[in-house]
């Protein structure tokens, strides 16, 4: 196909700065003139794309096959020689970055707003992913906001669109153009981590008394599902709904929690599901829910670790280290310390548990915000997390004959050994970002004075008192490439092992996010009652000293969070 370079006079638009989860904002944002090429010329010039291989896929949603063509455009005209594209746009994260590592990409592009909603008046994203399959680092993404400040200009070929439909490879200007099937690679690579036998065996085996359903929310997930639990496993295809990925996703919000994975929850309650599990828009997110059975991502990423000698993938290679986000529980800990395992504390992030899994330093991982994964790839990974729910489960019944073993069970189980963590985050969404400040400032003038050090402070409603120990800002220290993060998150400490996180979130598209986490440990000593007791009870007075500390709701104006993950109040 012949096509020549046409250079397009642009200018620069402001904020355009990509953060970990690339520059996410409004579909209405991207649609001006110039934008969207803006952004994609800034990461070809970020980059040294002559020659290489990129990665090209996404979550499906609104203005996706669009902006694949605009990639090709000024990706064949910035001299890469060959894109590797998901069928019809459609790859989703975990996918992606197992893509990028098995054929030796030198990236990948994804376009994904991850969790937010999609359609022409909600959000859109463009991500960059690096050769090892995770998200660019810091480095990289400044580079790119420097370059969006300064461009003048941007490259294009002049050629038809390519066919996103048709699996097979097409020539595309100086460029070659592999479309392929986004599910199969992904499906080859679980069968070599899981025990795919011994999972079949157990839901052939209880098909009756043990039932499963997958909610893909109308995400990216659901072709992925399909194939693995109802062609694969052979499950009823009974067994998944609203998998079908939709630009919009359905007009939901493609949120695996408790509040926006309601037609997951309905569904396992009103027909007495066993296992159930959603994934969220990207495929990067997990969530699981049976019967009566809420696990907590602290608990789900803390039990596969527990239970990792099951999987063949950790039974034949081993657990290298442990690590969690630093306002997940301390869960996992626990359980590393108990294992005599390496472990981590970094910020919010997947690239800072790549770099431990790229220096050999870490095996299992997680983020409270429902995202569990391994080494197997560079992104958190949703599917994956479902599918070893899975595999454990089945060595659970494998071991005990005699009487079939749930959700709770597991989760009893857990906490005999190794005490719970209570835990549970608000969310604050598109709040003023004058206000989010000023409830920062607010904390930092407390831990700079030590105003609040060694005061008590007592819940109106349980009578709990609550000393303080501490407050700190966290700050990391990459141990592999010796960088620091700092005000990763505001830490208020209680003499009785409590803790209050409080952080600004850059995942959503305007305003600020405000989240707050409190974790509240409770030891296996303290017995039955205190262990598998209500978790909102169990939360109910620090919840009311955090936000009174804080003063969130003065600063906020907000008198009841947007969502609440992982509690019920």
């Amino acid at each position: 196909m012949s096509s020549s370079v046409k250079e397009i006079p642009t200018k620069p638009f402001d904020g355009q700065k990509p953060g970990t989860s690339g520059l996410r904002k409004r579909v209405k944002v991207f649609q001006q003139e110039h934008y969207t090429e803006n952004f994609i010329q800034s990461i070809f010039d970020s980059i040294e794309p002559q020659g290489v291989t990129l990665v090209i896929g996404g979550d499906g949603r609104y203005f996706s096959p669009e902006t694949v063509q605009t990639i090709l455009k000024i990706g064949s005209a910035n001299g890469v020689a060959k894109f590797i594209v998901g069928k019809d746009s459609i790859l989703s994260t975990p996918a992606a970055s197992n893509v990028i590592r098995k054929y030796k990409a030198y990236g990948g592009i994804l376009l994904t707003a991850s969790h937010n909603p999609g359609g022409p008046d909600n959000d859109f994203g463009i991500k960059y992913n690096v050769s090892n399959g995770g998200p660019a680092p810091e480095n990289v993404t400044n580079k790119m906001y420097e370059k969006t400040k300064t461009i003048s200009s941007y490259k294009v070929i002049e050629a038809p669109k390519v066919d996103l439909s048709k699996i097979g490879e097409t020539t595309y200007g100086p460029s070659k153009v592999s479309i392929i099937d986004s599910v199969e690679d992904y499906v080859i690579l679980l069968k070599e981590i899981f025990d795919f036998p011994l999972i079949q065996n157990f839901l052939t085996s209880h098909a009756n008394d043990y039932t499963v359903l997958f909610d893909g929310l109308h995400g990216v997930t659901g072709p992925y599902a399909k194939k693995i639990l109802v062609e694969t496993l052979g499950l009823p295809s009974s067994s998944v709904q609203n998998c079908t990925p939709l630009p919009d996703f359905g007009g939901g919000h493609p949120d695996p929690n408790l509040t926006y994975a309601h037609s997951l929850v309905e569904a396992v309650e009103k027909n007495n599901i066993a296992f159930g599990a959603a994934s969220d828009g990207d495929g990067d997110r997990n969530m699981i829910y049976g019967k009566g059975a809420f696990v907590t991502p602290s608990d789900s990423v803390a039990i596969i670790a527990h239970w990792a000698d099951v999987i063949p993938y950790f039974k034949k290679g081993g657990v290298k280290g442990l690590a969690r986000s630093m306002p997940t529980s301390k869960a996992i800990d626990l359980v590393a310390k108990k294992k005599g395992l390496e472990y981590f504390e970094v910020p919010t992030g997947w690239k800072f548990f790549g770099n431990l899994m790229d220096a050999g330093r870490l095996s299992i991982c997680g983020e409270e915000s429902f995202g569990t994964g391994s080494d197997h790839i560079r992104e958190k990974d949703g599917i994956w997390a479902i599918i070893a729910w899975l595999n454990i489960i089945a060595a659970a019944n494998r071991d005990s004959p005699n009487k079939l073993v749930g959700i709770n069970d597991i989760l009893e189980a857990h906490y005999k050994i190794y005490g719970r963590s209570y835990f549970s985050r608000y969310d604050y969404e598109e709040v003023s970002s004058e206000g989010a400040n000023s409830m920062v400032n607010h904390i930092n003038e407390a831990l700079k004075t030590g105003s609040l050090n060694n005061t008590t402070h007592t819940s109106e409603s349980t009578g709990g008192k609550f000393t303080v120990s501490g407050i700190y800002n966290f700050e990391y220290k990459d141990p592999i490439d010796h960088s620091v993060s700092s005000n990763q998150g505001q830490v208020i400490t209680f003499s009785d092992g409590s803790r209050v996180v409080f952080r600004l979130s850059g995942t959503g598209s305007q305003g600020a996010t405000v989240r707050m986490y409190v974790e509240r440990y409770v030891a296996p000593e303290a017995g039955d009652k205190e262990l598998n007791g209500d978790a909102a009870e169990g939360l109910k007075g620090l919840i009311e000293v955090a936000l009174k500390l804080s003063n969130l709701k003065e600063f906020l104006g907000r008198e009841k969070p947007t969502v609440i993950t992982e509690c019920k109040l």
